[in-house]
């Protein structure tokens, strides 16, 4: 293990990517958190807004104009759309920056306005921004300045689609995604459809035909198809605070089935520790991943001839945000890929 450390800030630290992003960095043993900033909660202690964090000897929450940036190797941003991009670009140009907004993930600057419905303005910063997917830009991501953090259903459903579609197995043209994810997932400010009464003992479809999440699937997917991809992707909101799960439907090519996507999963992500093919008869479930850095994955061969149904389930706030982000700081920086990131999931 290497003996080298470096010091962080969290910037955005009062939402539930900066709480479950501490909760990871302070059991990696080459990180020191000198930093973590908040807007609304400026110049409280951390364990105020999150008492969880208590007597974890932690640094105040400041804003990020009080932050003495010569004392900071690695930003984690935590901010929301729009705003992160404001921020990132005044940051000093020695930090290397791990952002887990949308605002770096697409790298066309229309199709980002045109999703986000507001101006990009830090291009010169978008153009050089890596896709921070680890497990398919790892290279990029070892020297990378600037790295995008995917979003939690893109993570789900490009872990279990890109192998396939790269490899030809599936047919891209026809996808059809069915996702379901936690209420954290929508943040940690008050909204009605998040409220128990609202979001409690029932289950949704919202942002049908038209989620934000939707072009930074096909961009990835397009990259590897060679051709321009678009999909059927419709979110629904389960009543359970974190986890996520996928369902694919798709038409596989030539003589493919179930048993020829599983072992293309399974000999492409053999040497990855956080991509597990769910053991034989088991299902992809949440509660097999949550609390984890994993994404569990399988095929099963449908009743309509020349189908698969491919199923992933992750932990949204882990693999799905915080976690990767842990993720790609080790690979940016040296470290052990797993390093911080060995918590065996909570079950049940």
């Amino acid at each position: 293990m290497s003996e080298k450390n470096t010091r962080i800030a969290i910037v955005g630290a009062s939402g539930y990517t900066g709480s479950d992003l501490i909760r990871l960095a302070l059991r990696h043993p080459n990180i020191t958190i000198t930093a973590l900033t908040a807007a609304t909660h400026a110049g409280k202690e951390i364990d105020q807004v999150f008492p969880h964090l208590s007597g974890m000897g932690l640094p105040k929450l400041v804003t990020n104009d009080d932050v003495d940036w010569s004392n900071v190797d690695v930003v984690f941003c935590g901010l929301p759309h729009a705003t992160s991009q404001k921020v990132i670009k005044e940051l000093p140009k020695h930090l290397k920056i791990i952002d887990m907004s949308a605002d770096f993930r697409l790298r066309d600057k229309d199709i980002y306005e045109a999703t986000y419905g507001n101006p990009h303005t830090a291009t010169e910063l978008q153009k050089e921004a890596v896709y921070g997917l680890s497990e398919h830009y790892r290279n990029e991501i070892t020297t990378a300045q600037l790295v995008a953090c995917p979003g939690c259903y893109p993570t789900a459903t490009l872990l279990l689609l890109l192998p396939l579609v790269k490899h030809g197995l599936i047919d891209p043209s026809e996808l059809i995604i069915d996702a379901k994810s936690g209420v954290t997932g929508a943040g940690r400010a008050a909204k009605q459809n998040t409220l128990f009464s609202e979001a409690g003992e029932g289950m949704g479809p919202y942002a049908v035909a038209q989620h934000r999440h939707a072009p930074e699937i096909e961009q990835e997917l397009s990259v590897v198809a060679g051709t321009d991809i678009t999909v059927n992707f419709t979110p629904h909101l389960i009543p359970m605070s974190r986890g996520e799960l996928v369902t694919c439907y798709a038409r596989v090519s030539g003589d493919n089935n179930a048993a020829s996507c599983r072992e293309l999963l399974q000999n492409h992500y053999q040497s990855d520790d956080f991509v597990d093919i769910s053991p034989s008869g088991v299902y992809p479930q949440t509660q097999f991943v949550r609390g984890s850095n994993r994404v569990m994955v399988n095929a099963y061969d449908d009743r309509l001839p020349g189908r698969v149904i491919l199923i992933a389930a992750l932990d949204n706030l882990v693999k799905g945000s915080s976690g990767q982000a842990l993720q790609n700081f080790n690979i940016m920086s040296g470290y052990r890929e797993t390093t911080g990131l060995e918590q065996i999931a909570l079950f049940p």
